[in-house]
């Protein structure tokens, strides 16, 4: 299996258009190779089908920027883009479906929950659902994604209910504190071949002992690496939000991510959706060693695995 970082920021990506903390400025200027786009990932099984991981914002450039998502050669309309599996409703996992508007035909996988919001928002009905089939997905009941012509794609893909809480955009509506289960998904995404598998959690809002027991020897997982500390907006000026009040676990303390994930054997840890405010973005920052003495790795966009 085949794994793309199209992605590896938080919603903004580096530099965020509107902010001049220390890492967008730097991000401008004498360090560029910490820009970043919104996170996602893409995944296949034979190398040339591919299966989105959320579709950000910033999906026309990284699709530009990733060979592998290229038009095939010598067609005159093509894409490896086979379906969009969405973890969440917040405008950093959707938006982007609206630049795979263009006439070809994929699946959009997604908890009833995120479809429905996708249903209420007529701009979405750019993408003809004559083409661009939307399948419903169920916590704890795994499927195998397919290609467009219906074969199978090689991976099956078990969503699991995560800790989180409802896009910001919605809390107006009823329910404004609503964390029920299908606003924030989990995956365990599985090579049906070769039998390895990852997780990816891009939002977690803190570690249960049902998703304690998952992770367990995990060969990969992609997880929250929204904040350093939990006050981290507010301590920089940035918001008034803690990380837990947005639905995301920090990576340091106590009840951190590092501290949460070090005892369970998992052989690859990445972490994914790192906001702008965070300093681990910057290598030789005491954050950048702690993480990685603790065996995480910061992704840079474009980096390709392979498991």
């Amino acid at each position: 299996m085949r794994v793309v970082v199209l992605g590896a920021a938080a919603g903004g990506g580096v530099p965020q258009w509107n902010c001049n903390c220390e890492v967008c400025r730097a991000a401008r200027g004498s360090q560029p190779e910490l820009q970043a786009t919104q996170a996602s990932i893409a995944v296949s099984a034979d190398g040339e089908h591919w299966f989105l991981i959320n579709a950000s914002p910033d999906l026309r450039q990284q699709v530009i920027a990733t060979p592998q998502l290229h038009p095939k050669t010598g067609h005159l309309r093509h894409s490896p883009i086979a379906g969009v599996i969405l973890t969440n409703g917040e405008v950093d996992a959707v938006a982007g479906l609206l630049s795979l508007r263009e006439g070809w035909p994929f699946t959009i996988y997604a908890h009833q929950r995120v479809l429905s919001v996708l249903k209420s928002n007529s701009i979405f009905n750019v993408l003809d659902e004559k083409r661009v089939r939307r399948q419903p997905i169920e916590f704890d009941t795994a499927f195998q994604p397919v290609l467009p012509d219906g074969s199978p794609s090689g991976l099956e893909i078990l969503p699991f209910a995560v800790p989180g809480k409802r896009a910001w955009y919605l809390e107006s509506a009823p329910q404004p504190e609503s964390d029920e289960p299908g606003d924030t998904l989990g995956l365990r995404i599985i090579d049906k071949r070769s039998g390895q598998y990852l997780y990816f959690l891009a939002a977690c809002a803190g570690l249960t002992p049902d998703l304690r027991q998952r992770l367990q020897a995990a060969p990969l997982i992609f997880f929250d690496g929204t904040l350093w500390r939990d006050d981290e907006l507010i301590a920089a000026g940035l918001a008034v939000k803690t990380g837990q009040r947005m639905g995301h676990m920090a990576m340091s303390g106590e009840d951190g991510a590092i501290a949460a994930l070090a005892d369970l054997g998992i052989a690859r840890k990445i972490f994914l959706h790192i906001n702008n405010s965070n300093p681990v973005l910057f290598p030789d920052s005491a954050e950048r060693k702690a993480a990685e003495s603790s065996g995480w790795q910061i992704p840079s966009d474009g980096m390709e695995i392979t498991i």
